[in-house]
């Protein structure tokens, strides 16, 4: 079933508010939930998805040739520069009413887990605790030769020009290159976050899938895996997706439109 849920200037359509009272019916009778987010989530903040953005310093790189192993290997002035740029950007952003509402609804419901897709910490900064990153953390800092853990450096400040070249930092412990904490093309997931999700996935009882596309794998695969071990799946996205086909409920609203909806019958959508 696709319900179109936006909100207008008028406030909560009488859509929004039939798919939002029959979430929060699910989520009443829900034992476990499990909510995946992926970039549509961050992109309500201002954070491009990952080959999205028009900075004109970086327009001419292609971001999967510089999220690699080789790539740092090979230039990591290049490769850190880039990444300090997202810090940056990441760090001017702001959770909003979608990351607080999910934050909201944990409070009420002792077994939700949230997982994630993004790399950036909007939903921690919102109030959520025990986030799953499938893709690492942005700015967990580690040696890229021997995995210590390392301090962030100081951010180019908001709007100021990002430099094409910076030295990483070097590790404390052995000298090598510091990395941030992402997974790279041709990298596992980090094994704890992958099998924290997956347990998620087949102990749960309903599935909201918010602002992700289901084309990156092996994520996209846990609506389906909680599907098959008899949850139900709600989709939330402005736009079908790769996931649609197979959602008990496809709600077509940003991730700011709708989860407030599911933290009180009387709210209304927020950026």
């Amino acid at each position: 079933m696709t319900i179109r849920g936006d909100s207008s200037a008028t406030g909560v359509n009488a859509d929004a508010t039939a798919a939002a009272a029959r979430v929060r019916g699910w989520l009443a009778g829900a034992r476990r939930c499990l909510v995946l987010t992926g970039a549509g989530m961050s992109a309500e903040s201002g954070i491009a998805p990952f080959r999205g953005g028009d900075q004109a310093l970086w327009a001419r790189f292609d971001p999967a040739r510089l999220a690699t192993p080789e790539a740092f290997a090979a230039d990591p002035d290049l490769v850190w520069a880039w990444y300090l740029w997202r810090m940056a950007g990441v760090r001017a952003a702001l959770p909003h009413a979608g990351h607080r509402a999910l934050a909201a609804l944990a409070g009420g419901h002792p077994h939700l887990q949230l997982v994630t897709q993004n790399v950036d910490d909007l939903h921690e900064r919102a109030g959520s605790a025990g986030v799953v990153h499938l893709h690492g953390e942005l700015f967990a800092l580690r040696c890229a030769a021997c995995a210590a853990p390392a301090a962030l450096p100081a951010l180019p400040a908001a709007g100021q020009a990002p430099a094409l070249r910076q030295p990483p930092p070097r590790c404390r412990r052995c000298g090598g290159a510091v990395r941030p904490g992402v997974v790279w093309f041709g990298e596992a997931l980090p094994a704890p976050a992958w099998q924290a999700a997956e347990a998620a996935a087949r102990s749960c009882d309903l599935v909201l899938v918010v602002g992700t596309s289901g084309l990156v794998h092996p994520a996209a695969a846990l609506p389906a895996i909680a599907r098959r071990h008899g949850a139900r799946v709600v989709e939330i996205n402005p736009s079908p997706t790769a996931l649609s086909g197979a959602a008990d409920l496809c709600w077509r609203a940003t991730a700011a439109q709708a989860l407030p909806l599911l933290t009180d019958a009387s709210a209304k959508p927020g950026g």
